[in-house]
């Protein structure tokens, strides 16, 4: 009972602060009329749906592609935090919706020198207020000045169709990320250079990526054969499995300087060769890829 008649008191408080307060509040929030929402960036790695705060900085929602649903809110700020506190975010409704009420939404920690983020919950809250109309408004205490408050409100005018076209950004957002792949083993078929299906599927997976983001600062390729056969044949045969991931990779855009290959041939088994089964998984190519 103690808890709900804090939070009765403490949204009666917002409001109080929000309306009779205005004389010691800096509001910063785009009119109406100039509200703008624009894609940022679009691609199948990341989607930023963007919202400018004029005189404030700017506000963007950010999903990246991953194996999860993912969603990520920053407050991207012309003057950082001088010092550490709690910023509190509420669903303000704007007045033309007369008898609706503001809404908490969550507690934003402000850390010194640093953006203003908010999680993943916290972020799609934001969006669906947004989509319904309210203005998620941001108030804390100014660093800079004892005597102010600062309230940033986010106009949801002009909102509907950005974020149509950011939902279908993030909709296509690829389900992997480069964490995923930065390190692959492409196994292969016995006696030959042609990959196992699994392989096939990691590398069109690397592929898919390559055709968003060829931004490698350096690609490794080691080969590697089971015991079967002479060394000098398994030599070479681990070079030219390596030598055909690296002319995938060229193909891909990746300057050639940046990869480097090496044959192993029957060295550094990872399985016993006694059988098929065993010898197979030493048969294999060895991704490992660094980004700047």
């Amino acid at each position: 009972m103690i808890t709900k008649l804090f939070r009765v008191f403490l949204c009666f408080s917002m409001s109080v602060w929000t309306i009779s307060g205005s004389a010691a509040l800096r509001q910063y929030v785009a009119k109406v009329e100039n509200s703008e929402w624009q894609l940022k960036q679009k691609n199948r790695l990341q989607c930023t749906l963007s919202h400018a705060l004029p005189g404030y900085g700017e506000a963007m929602f950010t999903s990246f592609a991953s194996k999860q649903l993912n969603m990520e809110f920053e407050l991207d700020m012309l003057r950082l935090p001088k010092s550490y506190g709690v910023a509190a975010v509420y669903s303000v409704p704007p007045k033309w919706m007369p008898g609706q009420v503001q809404r908490a939404i969550a507690d934003m920690t402000i850390r010194k020198q640093y953006d203003g983020d908010l999680p993943e919950q916290a972020a799609w809250t934001m969006l669906s207020e947004l989509e319904k109309g309210f203005w998620p408004t941001i108030y804390y205490q100014d660093w800079y000045n004892q005597y102010d408050r600062v309230s940033v409100g986010l106009n949801a005018s002009n909102f509907a169709q950005p974020y149509t076209e950011f939902a279908e950004c993030v909709a296509n957002l690829l389900p992997y990320s480069f964490q995923d792949i930065a390190y692959t083993t492409l196994t292969y078929q016995f006696n030959n250079t042609v990959l196992t299906k699994y392989s096939q599927k990691r590398l069109a997976m690397i592929g898919e990526y390559l055709k968003e983001d060829t931004d490698l600062e350096l690609v490794l390729l080691d080969g590697y054969t089971d015991s079967y056969g002479g060394r000098a044949i398994n030599k070479q045969v681990s070079i030219r499995r390596a030598v055909e991931i690296k002319d995938f990779f060229r193909s891909m855009g990746v300057a050639p300087d940046r990869i480097e290959v090496t044959g192993h041939g029957e060295r550094r088994h990872i399985s016993p060769n006694i059988n098929e089964t065993t010898r197979g998984k030493n048969r294999r190519v060895i991704i490992r890829m660094t980004k700047p």
